[in-house]
């Protein structure tokens, strides 16, 4: 069975950004591959987060990972800072990594660009999520599409490896899910923390009220017809509703007398109908908390012993002639 790696960041609290475009696949295909799903809590640290506020994230992190429906008995879930081999590949893979590779990575330069002060770590990230996904033996990497090209650099640096070293690592493919590779955050660029635009899952409804409300849309007035095209309010809609649904927002977006308040109205009462089950899980896992810390630890030794195999093979590779395992 081929073999399904990904991960995400305990930066703040999960959105629908990460569900749709993430999580979501997850789910879907862990029957149909050897999935190794981890949060990546050191690529975290490129924002310096405060430590009480990264512990609690990551937890988030994996109670919404579960809560959601990813299954320990069937996939393989941990934290990234429990591999410390993961750490080590990095470094060897960056004296096989052009700095020019690095320096055309969009996703650094769109942070430097939003005003966000650059580290090491922050310039750094894409040897590190390769390091990720070799060190397993990856085959496909479920990632929205503004994380194809940090695939695409996996495979340049594990190509550019295995020419001098020889067949060590597997090249990887992206799977990007294209009716949601990028969700829309309210607004109207890509639904990030990083940006503050974020539509939350298990917040009260309160506050997922006041996130929605956010929204950005024209001023066309209540009675006039209005574009439902190119609605935020609507591309969000058409996440959650079936047909029917989605078509009589169409009429009424078509038929005016309906404001971007009654749209916003019913993507709350949608979202929260469709995250019920999974608020309900959550709760359930929050009071079993000995169970997630053993999932985690389950999850570790197993990923490790498949790290600490990958790593045998990369040190034999290189002539590094210590063993410590």
């Amino acid at each position: 069975m081929k073999r399904s790696l990904s991960g995400i960041q305990p930066s703040g609290t999960l959105h629908i950004g990460n569900y749709f475009g993430a999580i979501k696949q997850f789910i879907e295909n862990q029957n149909n591959y050897d999935g190794f799903y981890f949060v990546a809590d050191y690529h975290a640290l490129t924002s310096s987060p405060d430590p009480a506020a990264l512990k609690k994230n990551t937890y988030d992190v994996i109670l919404d990972y579960m809560a959601l429906g990813l299954d320990p008995a069937i996939s393989t879930i941990f934290l990234q800072s429990d591999v410390p081999e993961v750490t080590e590949l990095s470094w060897i893979l960056s004296n096989v990594t052009p700095v020019a590779l690095l320096e055309r990575a969009h996703s650094y330069k769109d942070k430097i660009a939003k005003g966000i002060s650059p580290n090491q770590g922050l310039f750094f990230y894409p040897v590190l999520m390769a390091s990720d996904i070799l060190i397993y033996d990856s085959d496909v990497v479920p990632v929205g599409s503004d994380q194809k090209q940090h695939v695409e650099i996996t495979r340049d640096i594990a190509i550019k490896f295995n020419a001098i070293y020889g067949d060590i690592f597997k090249i990887p493919e992206e799977i990007i899910k294209e009716s949601v590779a990028i969700v829309p955050g309210t607004d109207g660029n890509k639904m990030s923390k990083t940006y503050q635009n974020t539509i939350e899952m298990f917040s009260s409804k309160k506050a997922i009220r006041k996130q929605i409300m956010q929204i950005v849309t024209d001023s066309t007035p209540l009675e006039d017809p209005k574009d439902y095209e190119n609605c935020n309010v609507v591309s969000l809609y058409k996440l959650f509703a079936n047909e029917s649904e989605l078509n009589a927002m169409y009429n009424n977006y078509k038929n005016g007398n309906y404001g971007y308040g009654h749209a916003k109205n019913e993507l709350l009462s949608v979202l929260m109908e469709y995250f019920a089950p999974y608020r309900a899980k959550r709760e359930e896992l929050l009071n079993n908390m000995d169970y997630v810390d053993a999932t985690l630890r389950k999850g570790a030794e197993k990923a490790r012993g498949v790290a600490i195999n990958k790593m045998k093979q990369v040190k034999e590779a290189i002539g590094l002639v210590g063993n410590i395992y």
